[in-house]
């Protein structure tokens, strides 16, 4: 959309819901992504069969949104994990600064998704939300569904690969 005095700012935008899925948590897992930017969508989810955890999979989630985006773009991500969110507005710049270690001298956990994280935020202007999970909001719901779908479809081509190899 766009006025006599130039594109809608609001048309630059991106939304993207975000979500991870672990079932049982260690165990396989799926991430899935919804972005809309103006009338326009994107679903995307994957996943692995191998063991892994929920919050492997909150993360990888916005790093494959923002992988996605073709250039820098305003992007606001909704998440349910407060993990993610307080990870990466709250808790990142400390861990770079110790040399990726906790306050208890501790190596962080998925320090290479943090990092790739970091790295996927650098071209944008991020701002992070978090929503209430399974509270009925459409674009959370639908980032959930794609997570287990990217669950599902990892787990079947893995058990398919295994059928082949018989």
């Amino acid at each position: 959309m766009s006025s006599a005095d130039g594109p809608d700012p609001a048309d630059d935008v991106v939304d993207i819901w975000t979500d991870g899925a672990c079932i049982p948590n260690p165990g396989p897992g799926g991430w899935g992504a919804l972005l809309r930017q103006g009338p326009h969508e994107l679903e995307l989810c994957g996943g692995t069969a191998e063991t892994t955890t929920n919050n492997r999979m909150e993360l990888m989630a916005p790093i494959e949104a923002l992988g996605a985006l073709k250039r820098p773009v305003t992007v606001r991500i909704h998440t349910d994990s407060t993990y993610v969110r307080n990870g990466v507005t709250s808790w990142v710049a400390t861990w770079q600064r110790n040399g990726w270690r906790t306050s208890a001298k501790q190596p962080v956990k998925n320090e290479d998704l943090w990092r790739a994280l970091v790295a996927a935020t650098a071209r944008h202007d991020v701002e992070w939300l978090w929503v209430k999970g399974h509270a009925g909001i459409e674009g959370n719901e639908r980032a959930d569904r794609l997570a287990a779908r990217g669950l599902e479809e990892a787990v079947e081509a893995a058990r398919l690969g295994d059928a082949a190899g018989s």
